[in-house]
This record gives C-alpha cells, structure tokens and sequence, in this order.
C-alpha cells in the first residue's frame, strides 16, 4: 500500500474549491484499496484492468467533457484533471497512464466531435469500456508536426489513410485512435485534418510494440490504403493542427501534475527510508546533509505546486495559459527528476534494486521530460510568448 501522504496543507490554497478537496481525498482513499503498487509482467492486462477499474470507480468521468456524453461536467475542470493525475501517479505510475489517455485519447471528440461521434465514443470511453489512443507523432515528426507523412486522401464519401504513426501510447490495445494527418489543404502545420480510426478496421496495422523503462503499451501504427468513411474526420479540414493543440493544452498542465505526484511519493519514500535507516549511532534524518537535501526537495515540490495550480486554475477561469502550462511542465519534470534522484539516493543500493518504488519512480518520471512537448520545446514557448507579449506592450505605448 502506499505511504500515507506527509503534506496535505496544498489541498488548503485558494486554487481549489471544497469540491476538489473531497475530489482528491476520496480518490486517495480509493486508491489506496483498490490500486496496486506493481501490476506484474503483462502490462497491456494491468492497463485494460485499470481502464475498467478506472470507469467502474467513475474517474474517467472527469477526463470526458458534457454530462450528454458520460462527462462529470460539461467542460473538462482542469483542477480536477490534475488532482487526479496527481493522485494516481503517486499510487501508481500506469494507473496514471491509464486515466491520462483515456482523456488525451478522446479529448479531440470532446472538443471538436460531432454530436454523432460523441454519441459513438465518448460514453464507453467514460465508462472504461473502450480504450482511447492520441496518434500525432511519426518517425520524422515529433516536436516538429508540421513535418508530418501520413496521409489522408478523399476519395468519395471515405478517406484513405497511408503512412505511419509511432510512440503511440496504449498502441496496441486501444479500441479506436484519433489520427492526424496530412489532407493538403495547405503547407505545414494547416494541412492537417483529424480522423477517429477504430482499431478494427483494414488496413490499420501495428507494425511494431516499443519497449520503454517505464513499460506500458506503446506501438508504431502502419497505414495501407486503411479507408474510413469522411464522417470520422474531427472538425473541419485542414483544422487538425488546431484541433491537436488544445487537445494538448487541456491536458499538458496535467503532466506536470503527474510528475508532482512521482515527486510527492519520493518525498514520501525518502523521509521513511531516513527517518528508520540506523547508521553510526543515529538515523540518516539527522545528518545535516539529509536535512539539507530534504529542505531542496520540499522546495522544488511546492514551487512546482504553485505552478501547476496557478496554470489549472487560469485555464479553468477561461484564461489563456500557453506560457504558464509550459512553465508549469517544465519546472515540474524537471525538478521531479532532481527529487527522485535524490530520495533513490538516499536508499542506496537498495535504491536500484528493481521494483522497489524509487526505483519504478526514477523509471517513470524519465518520459515526462519528453512527451507532450519535451522540456526544451517548453523553453522556445516560454520565451516566445514573453516575447509576444514585450511586443504588445511596446505597440500600446
């Protein structure tokens, strides 16, 4: 079972209401029961069962947007979003996983969906029925997605889709994908178009399963002449970029909030290891040098805290947030990795053994630095959007 949370006084800042509050003490409390610690060598059944307990327990709910469809509410509450993801990826890393793609995976037809499609997907999505899977990324375009192959050519009433798609996370055993690909409409970034692919459907193949530190299901996906009627397509053509990026501005915050909870549980796992480990007539706490380390860690957590809420919070307040979600998952990954390293550290040998939990966490947290826009890729924004905003202050003048 996991450790009991040392500091819960976060959950006392003005970022939150008392429904959030009750929302992450009865999470925690849930999880604690019914989440193990490990999930054993089959990793896509540990993900099916957790998307299933997921939806039984109703927290997918919160991931979907409009009461109609499965949702909680009717737009997706941010602070929720990454309450939960917080939560979970301090009782379990996959379990996070699970949660996050069912609402990146679908998060398109939430946003941009028919009322057809929304019907079709969304409910059993909620529901932990269906798994959901987010396919932007290719051999030759990650950050980069203007760069993107994969085509999608209208032929009649169907598109046909060829190309590949790869890191495509619960790659393999989802039941549909929202696909982005190139229909022509202009260069780079515009001609884009977004299509939900089931995963049944002929000429979609998984050409490859990725193994990661970290496993979960990943996969590069292969398209050959894979036709899908034209009332897949999400949006309008040529819209995809547009639809891709707020998928990903709803839920990047949230990534950052993932690693806080990894960060959460080293902290957690350190002040036990210290506080009991006997070595020359005292415990390791009493060493100024673990003080010390404590003192970074504790820091790094709450500023990382700060930034997170903050970017949950505007955006929930219908604010803009592309600065300060990329702040946020900067500052969060980064300093995530800087406290787990420590507290594994502070294990010793015992902190490299396999499947002790700083070991899992010094594995998890690795990939957050990466996925969904890696932390150099937070920098550029950072700047430009400061940039940006010098500049507007300069022509009010």
């Amino acid at each position: 079972m996991t450790q009991i949370l040392v500091d819960r006084s976060y959950l006392d800042w003005p970022f939150f209401d008392e429904r959030h509050r009750d929302l992450q003490q009865q999470l925690d409390t849930w999880a604690a029961v019914q989440i193990a610690d490990t999930h054993g060598h089959d990793v896509d059944q540990a993900c099916r069962d957790l998307v299933t307990q997921l939806g039984e327990g109703g927290w997918l709910r919160h991931a979907i947007a409009g009461q109609e469809y499965g949702g909680i509410n009717e737009v997706i509450d941010t602070r929720a979003i990454c309450l939960l993801r917080e939560t979970l990826a301090r009782h379990s890393g996959l379990a996070d996983f699970s949660f996050a793609m069912q609402g990146l995976g679908s998060g398109a037809i939430s946003l941009f969906g028919t009322h057809a499609q929304k019907q079709a997907y969304l409910p059993a999505v909620a529901s932990g029925k269906k798994i959901a899977a987010f396919a932007l990324s290719e051999p030759d375009a990650g950050s980069d997605v203007a760069s993107m192959q994969c085509a999608a050519t209208l032929d009649g009433d169907h598109y046909v889709l060829n190309g590949e798609k790869t890191w495509i996370s619960n790659g393999g055993i989802a039941d549909m994908y929202v696909v982005f690909a190139r229909t022509g409409e202009a260069q780079g970034a515009r001609g884009i178009s977004a299509f939900i692919v089931d995963a049944d459907s002929i000429g979609l193949e998984i050409a490859e399963r990725i193994n990661v530190i970290a496993p979960h299901p990943l996969a590069r996906l292969k398209f050959t002449d894979c036709r899908i009627s034209a009332s897949q397509r999400i949006g309008e053509s040529g819209q995809g970029f547009k639809v891709a990026m707020a998928t990903l501005d709803v839920f990047r915050t949230s990534v950052a909030a993932a690693s806080l909870g990894f960060a959460r549980r080293a902290l957690d796992e350190a002040l036990h290891r210290a506080t009991t480990r006997k070595m020359f007539n005292q415990t390791l706490a009493d060493f100024q040098l673990t003080q010390a380390k404590f003192a970074q860690m504790a820091t790094a957590i709450d500023s990382s805290a700060l930034l997170i809420y903050r970017a949950a919070w505007q955006r929930d307040q219908g604010r803009k947030v592309t600065k300060e979600a990329a702040m946020a998952k900067l500052s969060a990954t980064e300093s995530a990795q800087q406290v787990i390293d420590a507290a594994l550290q502070m294990f010793g040998g015992l902190g490299v053994v396999c499947d002790v939990p700083v070991e899992r966490l010094y594995r998890e947290i690795r990939a957050l630095r990466i996925y969904e826009g890696a932390s150099e890729v937070q920098q550029l924004i950072i700047g430009r959007e400061l940039l940006k905003e010098f500049a507007a202050t300069r022509t009010e003048e």
